[in-house]
């Protein structure tokens, strides 16, 4: 029995409210790296005396605190709904993200970010929840792929748009602006979504539900580590993008800032398209009678391979081939995109541990945030400013995802349910 009546959920649409899921994901990663554009303008470096280590320090610090507020947002979800939790978390970071552009110190920077990231923590659970409660396995995979197009379209147009505000006006604007204006989004959503918070009958069987699958189960199960490498792996590339993408485009490849922001937007716009089409395509090939498991395992990989080519174009003298292989090797990563949530979040995860493993996978995702960016920072400092040895470690990385793909995401490692009552 799920936690939302179904007649409530009947008289939802719940594509409208995949929709919107989305523009709310979009929203919270224009609000997450709008920082890389301002990073990559040197008045903003200048203004607080920036080094590439404290870069990285910015950079990763909304990661940080995202991770750490991951889990409880998952059984926060799982509990009490997604209406309420969500809204309120939604407004906290857009005002945040506003105030960015008043603050005057390094240490005042890294709260906001903190912040931003604290909130935002409820995006995933929140929508894992939701798309286990409205979707059936056949279309999970394009749920997932329209879901995953406003993570993409969040840089890709955050990217541009942000340096465009920094040039017309001023990096202080900049925030203020794509803070406020991302609040907009609150009234469709409180409007078309229904109120899911439940009543004590319905939170006390929520609970049971929950035991069932306590976080033991998830930690005994391979598919769930599988799931933490996986999501690493892909979202340390994905994140490095986001964070060090205009940056590089800048100072090793000698593009202006808005030359780099539309560059940007065309590899995230190509990483979306690919998701999305990606993911409708696994679904296709399951509703025909293939086995889930297999065919998103082979998307998972081929696009893990695919992202590979990055360091194609770390080694390429020419302009012109690095920015083609920086955008191909992030449009291939889709293929993997939406196949792999599946995978890690609901195909082999059983229903009453969605927001639970959610929370606990998108650990391993801010984990990424974190140490790509920091990491990131502190190899360039080791390269003397060259980029190459940022990109060999993704190169690393994403073969150490297609591995864990092959090996450990079978379907008799899945997490184990206990019967009601016996879990403690």
């Amino acid at each position: 029995m799920d936690i939302c009546p179904v007649k409530q959920r009947a008289a939802e649409n719940p594509w409208g409210i995949l929709v919107l899921l989305s523009l709310g994901l979009l929203i919270s990663f224009v609000d997450r790296t709008s920082l890389s554009a301002a990073l990559a303008d040197k008045g903003f470096v200048h203004e607080f005396s920036l080094t590439s280590v404290q870069r990285g320090w910015l950079n990763s610090a909304v990661f940080w605190s995202y991770g750490l507020a991951q889990m409880p947002m998952g059984w926060l979800v799982d509990r009490y709904g997604v209406k309420r939790p969500y809204s309120i978390c939604f407004a906290i970071w857009c005002l945040a993200a506003a105030a960015t552009g008043l603050v005057t110190t390094l240490a005042a920077l890294i709260v906001i970010r903190l912040l931003i990231g604290l909130a935002e923590a409820i995006v995933v659970p929140a929508t894992y929840r939701y798309l286990a409660n409205n979707f059936e396995e056949t279309r999970k995979g394009t749920a997932l792929g329209i879901f995953s197009i406003g993570g993409k379209m969040g840089p890709a147009l955050g990217a541009p748009i942000a340096a465009w505000m920094i040039v017309a006006w001023s990096w202080k604007a900049m925030f203020v602006m794509t803070g406020l204006i991302g609040l907009i989004w609150l009234v469709p959503w409180l409007l078309m979504v229904r109120n899911d918070h439940p009543s004590s009958a319905e939170l006390a069987a929520a609970v049971r539900r929950a035991r069932t699958v306590p976080l033991s189960n998830l930690l005994a199960s391979p598919v769930v580590w599988g799931g933490l490498i996986n999501n690493f792996c892909y979202s340390y590339f994905a994140f490095y993008c986001m964070t060090w993408m205009p940056a590089y485009l800048v100072e090793q490849r000698g593009l202006s800032l808005e030359k780099s922001g539309i560059y940007t937007f065309f590899s995230f716009a190509g990483i979306a398209i690919v998701a999305a089409f990606a993911g409708w395509l696994a679904d296709r090939m399951i509703a025909r009678g293939k086995d889930a498991v297999l065919v998103r395992k082979a998307f998972v990989v081929a696009g893990f391979i695919g992202g590979t080519t990055v360091l194609l174009g770390a080694y390429t003298p020419s302009p012109g081939l690095a920015l083609f292989w920086n955008v191909l090797s992030l449009s291939l990563l889709g293929l993997a995109t939406a196949n792999n949530l599946a995978l890690c979040k609901l195909t082999l995860i059983p229903k009453p541990a969605v927001g639970l493993n959610t929370g606990l996978q998108q650990v391993a995702t801010s984990l990424a945030g974190g140490v790509s960016a920091s990491l990131s920072g502190w190899l360039l400092y080791l390269g003397k400013g060259s980029y190459t040895l940022p990109m060999t470690a993704i190169f690393a990385f994403l073969l150490l995802g297609a591995t864990s793909t092959v090996v450990l995401f079978q379907r008799k490692w899945a997490p184990k349910v206990n019967e009601p009552g016996s879990a403690q």
